[in-house]
């Protein structure tokens, strides 16, 4: 795959189906995660994969429990004012979101698998996330789909405790990332271009380009 277009298509796939990711697509996945790099080669990472189903039945409730706080309480304000007008494309494109995210939590255990990432001593991911990232690039080559949340985070040591992760060790639980092989199909996310949120040299600069359209298309 052009690596093109895996940057450009590898967007969050949360509707997947429940087969099962073989064995050999795994490897590929986590073999590509840590060839990323890692600050002073500390390599201080732990990925810890999840499919079986008495483990994500744990996990399941515990993930909705989170997501409906996060609707009522920090996406609250966003969630009333597309409620009021659905119709407004803002409206639209986050009710498309939620759904999908709701989705999620609702078919939490029927995912086929889950990649928990941890750091040691580093609560910042800045070692962690490019090696996550890698994986989901690895496994947008393989036609997995997948999705980054931190949802669980606010359950942080009863998430630990069912994983079995050493409390005393400190380790962060940087993120759980969903795979499967989604029911929908690739494409570009719609985005605000990149030349209105970027700068250059000072806080507000102009960036000195324009690209209103995306650059790859496929």
């Amino acid at each position: 795959m052009d690596v093109y277009e895996a940057l450009y298509t590898t967007r969050a796939m949360r509707r997947v189906r429940p087969d099962p990711i073989p064995v050999e697509v795994q490897e590929k996945i986590l073999d590509a995660a840590i060839r990323a790099p890692s600050g002073g080669n500390t390599q201080n990472w732990r990925f810890l994969l999840v499919d079986d189903a008495d483990v994500k039945a744990k996990l399941g409730p515990i993930y909705r429990q989170a997501m409906s706080w996060l609707w009522s309480n920090f996406y609250a304000d966003r969630v009333a004012a597309a409620t009021a007008d659905p119709e407004s494309a803002e409206s639209k494109s986050f009710l498309a979101v939620q759904r999908s995210a709701q989705w999620l939590a609702d078919h939490f255990e029927d995912v086929p698998l889950y990649l928990f990432a941890f750091a040691q001593g580093d609560p910042s991911g800045s070692s962690l996330y490019p090696a996550v990232w890698s994986a989901q690039l690895a496994a947008r080559a393989e036609g997995v789909g997948t999705s980054l949340t931190q949802a669980l985070a606010f359950h942080d040591a009863e998430t630990k405790e069912i994983l079995g992760v050493p409390a005393e060790e400190g380790w962060h639980m940087g993120c759980c990332v969903s795979f499967g092989y989604p029911t929908g199909r690739w494409g570009v996310a719609a985005r605000q271009p990149a030349h209105e949120v970027s700068f250059r040299n000072q806080w507000g600069h102009p960036v000195g380009f324009e690209v209103p359209e995306p650059l790859w298309e496929g």
